[in-house]
């Protein structure tokens, strides 16, 4: 036995239940299952998961925009919405801790194609870090969601048009190195290092998705004393519903 963590940029949580999330959603019977781009306000979606599923969601202020959550077979210890303090408006962060470990699920900001956001963005980056080396610190990490930013040429289809683009910039590329050297490692990249023309995210542009003209930007993070527990790290990229596709990742028991 282990456990099944699940991570899945929805581009609209509502939109996507119509396109057959909750079909996934069993199929997959994760311990663990972390969304984000919820796009919706507290009381617009009841999603009919069981009652063995405690349910966590983190709210934009801003109507139809970002937004996480967490379904979870485990009970938590303490639940956090945002880095520092709860006052985070974008609803882009939850932290769950557990007995052995915590789970951070996270909706990293956009630079914005014009890259209007990218100062925002590195500051961010930096504060983010900081919060995970605190908790890393405490108990080990797991941390899954849309980073927003192909890390390596194999992550990208078309690397080199679109250096310097939102996403692949030298600035959010080192931000993602950073984050990595200070004591993480990208469970995917871990296991297979050399596996190319594998993304989790397509633009709607027409027939981009079919040739596969992806980028690799939705990650499993876990510290790394952790990374001898890995057993497998996947990438859905035949389930649809979204822009994005669900990562998965396959560990050894941790608790139950």
């Amino acid at each position: 036995m282990g456990i099944k963590l699940v991570s899945w940029n929805v581009n609209g949580l509502r939109a996507c239940v119509g396109k057959g999330f909750l079909d996934y959603f069993k199929e997959m019977d994760a311990d663990i299952f972390c969304l984000q781009e919820t796009k919706l306000q507290e009381g617009q979606i009841e999603l009919p998961l069981g009652d063995e599923y405690y349910q966590f969601w983190n709210y934009a202020q801003k109507k139809g925009y970002s937004g996480t959550a967490i379904f979870t077979r485990y009970k938590p210890l303490s639940v956090r919405y945002g880095m520092e303090t709860d006052e985070e408006p974008e609803g882009r962060i939850i932290t769950l801790e557990f007995e052995q470990f915590y789970m951070v699920t996270v909706y990293t900001p956009n630079a914005k194609r014009d890259l209007s956001r990218l100062e925002y963005r590195v500051e961010w980056e930096e504060r983010f870090k900081c919060y995970l080396n605190g908790l890393d610190k405490l108990k080990p990490v797991v941390v899954c969601g849309d980073l927003n930013v192909a890390h390596a040429e194999i992550d990208i289809k078309n690397a080199k048009s679109n250096h310097g683009n939102s996403g692949f910039t030298a600035e959010e590329r080192g931000c993602m190195t950073s984050l990595l050297d200070s004591g993480f490692a990208d469970t995917f990249r871990r296991l297979y290092p050399d596996r190319s023309d594998v993304y989790t995210w397509w633009s709607f542009m027409p027939k981009v998705r079919e040739r596969n003209v992806g980028w690799r930007i939705d990650y499993f993070l876990v510290s790394e004393r952790l990374v001898p527990l890995v057993k497998d790290a996947g990438i859905d990229a035949h389930i649809m519903g979204s822009d994005h596709c669900p990562v998965t990742l396959e560990m050894e028991e941790l608790e139950r």
